[in-house]
């Protein structure tokens, strides 16, 4: 029995350890993707591909935009937007704050508790973009100029945790090419 303790000690601590502990994704940034940044500054130039070399196609002129990561490189992220265009940026353009945009033509109501008839604490105007705290049970909470309140998951761009444009995982190079037939 003594000789086996220290064994089991070590069983133990190794499970211990793994526990919690979870895998880094296997990406350039070792983030997941997708996942959602917003637009660090303005303008931003939107590229056809990763590269400085790449034609510019449209420019983002809003700070705070949310957009998707749908693939990247060790310095570029392929994005989707509210419009559901996808093009490359620089990731030192981008921010990995969280942030929820109203691309709807009403205002939202922000309310005081996640639910359909809590008080509403001030509104958040069409096409405005707001600081997203969190998400849960179908609900986001929301900050506008220091006022902060609960909106509809789905009635906001940013709060979905499922992919919202096309997302393609990139092949790794060294990965064997598909099997003929």
């Amino acid at each position: 029995m003594v000789r086996r303790l220290p064994v089991l000690i070590a069983v133990l601590l190794l499970a211990a350890c793994g526990r919690g502990a979870e895998k880094a994704p296997d990406t350039p940034s070792g983030r997941p993707v997708p996942r959602w940044i917003s637009i660090r500054s303005e303008p931003v130039s939107a590229r056809a591909g990763p590269g400085f070399d790449y034609e510019v196609r449209f420019q983002y002129q809003a700070r705070g935009l949310p957009v998707q990561v749908v693939e990247e490189t060790r310095d570029w992220r392929k994005v989707c937007d509210p419009r559901g265009q996808t093009a490359w940026v620089h990731h030192t353009r981008t921010s990995g704050r969280r942030t929820a945009f109203n691309r709807g033509a009403e205002a939202l109501p922000l309310r005081a508790s996640p639910r359909d008839d809590a008080e509403v604490r001030a509104l958040l105007a069409p096409q405005s973009i707001a600081g997203l705290d969190r998400c849960k049970d179908g609900w986001c909470r929301l900050e506008v100029d220091g006022q902060k309140g609960w909106v509809r998951q789905s009635a906001v761009f940013g709060g979905s945790e499922e992919p919202v444009c096309a997302f393609r995982p990139r092949r790794r190079l060294n990965a064997a090419p598909p099997a003929a037939g």
